[in-house]
């Protein structure tokens, strides 16, 4: 699998550059989470950082790459782009007998 240089700003990994996996795309995650543990054994702390571009060339406004910033709220995301795209019912797209069978 390809990796990426990416660049983290803000919270605890501020400055610092990780290899990122890149996706089918070509393109980093758009959420990357951080499990921190925690020094008393409990439940680990969770970073949440989000992809953002990073920048645009002068020119032509191409884009230039990604970057990550932090998101200390750490919020899920807002779920499947289309509301079609996933299955209602049981979670299975399975369809139901009908009753003549």
């Amino acid at each position: 699998m390809k990796s990426q240089d990416t660049p983290f700003f803000g919270g605890p990994l501020d400055g610092r550059v990780l290899p990122v996996l890149l996706g089918i795309t070509g393109h980093p995650p758009k959420t990357y989470r951080i499990p921190v543990p925690d020094a008393d054994g409990g439940p680990p702390t969770v970073l949440v950082y989000r992809r953002v571009q990073s920048s645009r060339s002068k020119r032509l406004g191409l884009h230039q790459g990604w970057k990550y910033e932090y998101d200390p709220e750490g919020k899920q995301g807002r779920g499947p782009a289309w509301p079609w795209s996933k299955p209602e019912g049981k979670g299975d797209a399975t369809p139901e007998p009908h009753a003549d069978e």
